[in-house]
């Protein structure tokens, strides 16, 4: 029986190269595995790919719904933002690939697992933590900190030894770093390397210039149940469909560009520029309906913890004690938040229009300005003498 490795392929020049490395050096057969989390996908590619290196075994899973849903969702809930301004599209994907791979090595009792995540990344942590969360006694293989093929040529000349056909885009300059999937897309490399150059304009592949959007508004509802969006407008949609559509529209709109510079876990830092338009939406809507039906203390808990929840995130603790610690006082009041959100989408601007709920952490009467019984206005006074002894 043959030593077996699951690769997680894309079918692109990078993994195929893997491929063919891992079949020479390991002398093992090779599983290529490739998850569907919305990212571009050419299906025909992966398996062609994989074939013309006599790969037997090449499994496609749908994991769209369950990323959103089990990974994407809890992490709005949230209001995870790291540094800032990353909604953080890639670092939340890495551990469902790495459950299900480590599951489909379970199945073919697979010794090893592969990852083409390079050795200055960040990838490279999020994959393995996953790996060793699910399966510690499964051998990771991690090329790039291996292999002697230390340039793009190098890359080149080996696909061109071992007869790996080179899309024409890879033959000049090295390509942009681009990852993508339902909730996100992120550039880096090439003209971004550095920060003094402004982003082109042609990098971008899912939202609009906000100067070209249209010169009307288009409005949106967002239903919540238990503090998760179910639906659009009324219409109840699976959590894939949901962001889908949440995407087209905010796409459109020139919403949910960010240009930044990270701290990356392992100490580099580095520029990017990445789009997430239906994710926008959803944090902005979220945050509203929080509003109208979250008490106070509930809310600012929440605050507090957000900068730490959002770096365990970005870097690959997803499955540790201690996010799951911080994910429980994120969901403690979950049930509370029901209602919706309507938004106004324009030019790259999001307008909070309405929130409607039957919550009665909102009080009408409380708040109006007409003269009124339920608000006793001698407590304030003691409220405020009270902090002025503690200001000393």
């Amino acid at each position: 029986m043959s030593k077996k490795i699951v690769l997680a392929y894309s079918g692109g020049l990078d993994t195929t190269i893997i491929l063919k490395w891992l079949q020479q050096n390991y002398k093992a057969e090779v599983i290529a595995y490739t998850s569907d989390i919305g990212q571009e996908l050419d299906k025909k590619k992966i398996i062609k790919n994989a074939k013309m290196l006599g790969v037997k075994k090449i499994i496609i899973n749908d994991l769209k719904n369950t990323f959103v849903k089990d990974y994407v969702f809890p992490m709005i809930r949230g209001h995870a933002i790291y540094e800032g301004v990353y909604l953080l599209g890639t670092s939340i994907a890495r551990p469902l690939i790495a459950k299900d791979q480590i599951k489909v090595a379970k199945k073919y009792k697979a010794y090893a697992v592969s990852h083409g995540s390079t050795g200055k990344g960040n990838d490279q942590v999020r994959f393995e933590l996953g790996y060793h969360y699910f399966g510690p006694k499964i051998k990771v293989i991690a090329p790039w900190r291996l292999w002697k093929l230390k340039s793009r040529t190098d890359l080149i000349n080996y696909a061109k030894k071992y007869g790996i056909p080179i899309p024409k885009d890879k033959k000049g300059a090295p390509p942009f770093s681009v990852d993508d999937n339902l909730f996100h897309t992120s550039t880096e490399g090439k003209v971004l390397e550095n920060p003094k150059n402004s982003a082109p304009e042609f990098i971008f592949q899912r939202t609009t210039s906000p100067e070209k959007a249209p010169n009307k508004p288009t409005y949106v509802t967002i239903n919540f149940k238990n503090s998760d969006p179910i639906g659009l407008n009324g219409k109840k949609l699976t959590p894939a469909k949901l962001l889908e559509k949440l995407n087209q529209l905010a796409g459109k709109n020139g919403i949910g560009r960010v240009d930044l510079v990270e701290n990356r876990f392992i100490g580099i830092k580095s520029r990017g520029v990445y789009e997430t338009p239906g994710g926008t939406l959803l944090l902005n809507a979220h945050r509203a309906i929080e509003s109208v039906t979250l008490d106070k203390e509930t809310m600012h808990k929440k605050d507090m913890i957000m900068s730490r929840y959002a770096e365990l995130i970005y870097n690959g603790y997803w499955y540790s004690k201690e996010r799951l610690k911080l994910q429980k006082i994120v969901d403690l009041k979950r049930n509370k938040v029901n209602g919706s959100v309507k938004l106004k989408l324009y030019k790259g601007n999001i307008a909070i229009q309405s929130r409607v709920t039957k919550s009665g952490a909102y009080s009408m009467k409380k708040v109006s300005f007409e003269e009124n019984k339920t608000f006793n206005k001698s407590n304030v006074e003691r409220f405020i003498n009270f902090h002025k002894n503690k200001l000393r």
